[in-house]
């Protein structure tokens, strides 16, 4: 009897554990599904064809180990058609200017804005606003012009489109920041103080100026504002442990992006993976720091601080940029 009785537990035992190693394979293939269809979803993300000046015309690659990344991140105002290319009419969309340093170590992110009225050397065009290089040489001249800038190369591009805000802000559920100045601008109103972001309020937080008496100044703020505080919604724990909700972050963002040919699927997942550690107090934004306004002729212009221009790049030239907090215009 005794010998019936175990043989009957350990079929018993055998059959638990076929099934929860059938539970755990079945888990595996929908988890590997998921991934499989992230990693799709990345690799359908627009190309930009010869993203880069002629490497004579560049700045020499870093020197020494563990180097860091420069991504260039141009916003561009929302298109009328989302299903023309994103690379369509950039001069007359082009409104946002970023570099997204990401430190050697990819333990912290630097996001230095560029106000786009910047009064620069724009290589065989002469001084203009920075984002005149859009339009007179299309996105090499625009790395070109930013390279000049901080005498570092820049080794990716992404353009994203400002519809990319609205869905990516929605797929978060909403993305809260904390307002530093009341105003009220296409039918919302947006008070002083923590408020939770809609994709539609998104779009109008980021995108408005004129309610502000030092306009393009607090709305890169408060573009700043906005991409730390969606970041650390991003990479936040429930975001990056939950393939479902990056699958459905990535539907909704890569209709608006388009990246140069090495930011592929697959370089951006292992970029990804080498900064699981990054939180948001590791995200820091500041202003290429500027001298002010002026006028040049009849055209409004954003002044470069040279003087402190120069500090600048030698804190990306050493990748010290991390404590790194300069002004963005002239006190007083």
């Amino acid at each position: 009897m005794s010998t019936g009785k175990t043989a009957t537990k350990g079929r018993g035992k055998k059959i638990v554990l076929i099934s929860i190693a059938s539970v755990l394979v079945l888990l595996l293939v929908a988890v590997g599904l998921v991934w499989w269809n992230i990693q799709t979803k990345l690799n359908e993300i627009e190309q930009i064809e010869n993203a880069f000046p002629d490497d004579s015309k560049r700045p020499a690659p870093f020197d020494g180990e563990d180097a860091p990344l420069n991504i260039l991140l141009l916003g561009s105002d929302s298109r009328a058609d989302s299903s023309e290319s994103l690379l369509t009419d950039l001069g007359s969309r082009a409104d946002t200017i970023i570099v997204a340093h990401i430190s050697g170590d990819r333990e912290s992110i630097q996001l230095m804005s560029i106000m786009r009225d910047s009064w620069v050397e724009i290589p065989g065009h002469g001084e203009m606003k920075i984002n005149a290089a859009l339009s007179l040489g299309g996105v090499p001249l625009m790395v070109e012009t930013v390279e000049s800038l901080i005498d570092q190369r820049i080794d990716h591009v992404a353009m994203i489109d400002f519809n990319g805000f609205k869905g990516v802000t929605d797929a978060l559920g909403g993305v809260t920041v904390h307002n530093q100045y009341a105003f009220s601008s296409g039918g919302h109103d947006f008070p002083v103080g923590p408020i939770t972001l809609s994709g539609d309020q998104a779009l109008v937080f980021v995108r408005e100026r004129y309610s502000f008496e030092d306009g393009d100044y607090q709305r890169v703020a408060n573009q700043q504002l906005f991409l730390k505080a969606a970041m650390s919604q991003l990479i936040s724990r429930d975001t990056l442990t939950n393939p479902g909700k990056l699958n459905e972050l990535l539907g909704a963002v890569t209709p608006y992006v388009a990246t140069d040919s090495s930011l592929n699927g697959q370089a951006m997942f292992n970029l990804g993976t080498s900064m699981t550690s990054v939180r948001t107090r590791d995200v820091n934004n500041f202003t290429l720091p500027t001298d002010g306004t002026g006028m040049i002729g009849d055209e409004s212009v954003v002044y470069v601080n040279w003087d402190e221009l120069e500090t600048l790049r030698e804190k990306f030239a050493t990748d010290d940029l991390t404590n790194y907090h300069p002004p963005a215009k002239p006190e007083g």
